[in-house]
């Protein structure tokens, strides 16, 4: 490294946010990158180790340290060239990841990790301001097709390794526009559009096409809330019989749902009932026009049941409306402030973390769980109004209830945000595919047949195949998948795993 005792000299450097009150009055990105000379400091603090944890870490194997470096020597043209070989999208990871390999460096043993998350997302900034990030179509064209059947970051990852293979590639695409979860999940303040938009660009130029509202399979029961704003269909026969390769990336879409006492009431919904809606508006729908009717938090007791990043979304989104308050809860216990880093590096430690979404107001509740949905009267005797509540703690592994720890609180507005819990299980046996304990397609990642599904010629990768996950994941297994498909049709690949 061009500076071997940086991380002695350097403290690490977050990247900068725009004030609250600035940010919640728009949907607007509110990260300040890091700027060059920020940047090479913090890639300063590289520690050069002898074995990069990091580099393990990271899902999709970043070269973590050989990036840094380049950063570091003003060298960005070549950091983007590391970068690039082995992140499809790092728009996406500089924005949303957790940064697994953060937790996995070496100086974050006994010190603050390299911000390697904001070199990453500087890297490609820049990237794309220079007119460096480029179509690479493929020289040869194969004469085989794929079919690639949703469009998050699994299958646009696959779909772009493929075209760059040489195969015709068609991504099947349920709702209006492009990117699953990342389109229609994570709020706009968190990763603007523009971000997909572009790579959506890329890919057409590198020879992909995508079909918009065109739904494989049967759509899901109505009961599962998953989203389907579909015009057309086509069944996985059609399919089959038009392409050589079929690879499903459907994500895993189905919420987990709360079954207690006035769960039926109005304005309790699920967290992908509420946060595709603002995203759409903030594209420019309207909602009326399209039949859809808005779930708004202005001015309401808002409760988001679930700690997780989804939940954390819903906070944000509802400061956003302007809710009157917004509570969060989380049935485990509240996590220590600072995880056992010897007991634990170089994995992912439990411990307590606060969002961007948190510090713009929320009340965070730990160890408590709901009991039932109350409704109001007269007028709004079918909608809910209060929440039933009692605190929880754990014992041999089981939760049990505090004695006289009951507790009404407020609530207009209750969004649902405990995780997945699969993929749509309707399309999977219009396939014929064998599901795992799960109910994930059953597919495995070592082996000949990897990624390949019970059904021959089809393939399964991302949150279809593994369970909610993180982006990082979804893009590692689709760049995985591709090679898998593209040795299934060629009887070799030259594409990276």
């Amino acid at each position: 490294m061009g500076t071997p005792t940086g991380f002695m000299e350097y403290e690490r450097l977050e990247e900068a946010h725009a004030e609250v009150p600035a940010r919640l009055k728009n949907y607007s990105e509110f990260v300040i990158g890091l700027s060059e000379s920020e940047a090479k400091v913090q890639s300063a603090r590289c520690m050069d180790c002898g074995t990069p944890f990091c580099n393990n870490g990271c899902p999709v194997n970043n070269i973590i340290p050989d990036f840094n470096d380049l950063v570091y020597r003003a060298d960005w043209h070549q950091a983007f060239g590391v970068l690039d070989s082995t992140n499809n999208f790092p728009e996406f990871t500089g924005r949303i990841c957790p940064a697994p390999c953060e937790a996995a460096c070496t100086l974050n043993l006994n010190a603050a990790p390299v911000g390697i998350k904001s070199i990453e997302h500087a890297i490609i900034d820049r990237a794309w301001a220079e007119g460096w990030v480029r179509p690479r179509p493929a020289a040869v064209k194969t004469g085989k097709r794929v079919a690639v059947v949703g469009s998050g970051p699994a299958g646009l990852a696959a779909a772009q390794q493929l075209a760059r293979a040489g195969h015709a590639v068609t991504v099947f695409v349920k709702n209006d526009r492009v990117g699953g979860l990342l389109r229609y999940g994570i709020p706009d303040f968190k990763m603007e559009k523009i971000h997909i938009d572009r790579r959506v660009a890329q890919m057409e130029a590198e020879g992909v096409q995508f079909r918009l509202g065109v739904r494989v399979g049967p759509a899901a029961p109505s009961g599962s809330k998953v989203i389907d704003w579909s015009g057309d269909s086509v069944t996985p026969d059609a399919l089959q019989a038009q392409f050589d390769a079929v690879l499903l990336a459907i994500g895993a879409e189905q919420s987990r749902d709360l079954p207690v006492p006035g769960r039926d009431l109005q304005g309790v919904h699920f967290a992908m009932e509420f946060l595709p809606l603002q995203n759409k508006v903030n594209a420019g729908d309207a909602l009326e026009q399209q039949a859809i009717a808005p779930i708004r938090a202005d001015g309401r007791h808002v409760i988001v049941i679930g700690g997780g990043d989804t939940g954390s979304d819903c906070v944000g989104t509802s400061n956003r409306h302007g809710a009157a308050s917004v509570t969060q809860f989380e049935l485990l216990p509240m996590p220590p402030l600072q995880e056992n880093k010897p007991l634990v590096w170089p994995y992912w430690p439990t411990k307590l973390r606060t969002s961007s979404s948190h510090e713009e107001g929320c009340e965070r509740e730990f160890a408590i769980a709901t009991k039932a949905f109350i409704a109001g009267e007269g007028a709004d005797s079918q909608r809910v109004k209060a929440l039933q509540c009692v605190r929880v703690q754990w014992q041999d592994g089981k939760m049990v209830e505090v004695p006289g720890s009951e507790q009404t609180l407020p609530a207009d507005l209750v969004l649902l945000a405990m995780g997945f819990g699969g993929p749509a299980a309707v399309l999977l046996d219009a396939f014929g595919i064998a599901k795992d304990a799960r109910g994930n397609a059953r597919a495995g990642t070592d082996t000949e047949d990897a990624y390949a599904t019970s059904v021959k010629g089809v393939f399964a990768s991302g949150d279809v195949r593994r369970g909610q996950s993180l982006v990082v994941w979804a893009i590692r297994e689709g760049r995985q998948a591709a090679h898998a498909v593209d040795t299934f049709l060629m009887g070799a690949s030259s594409l990276p795993r």
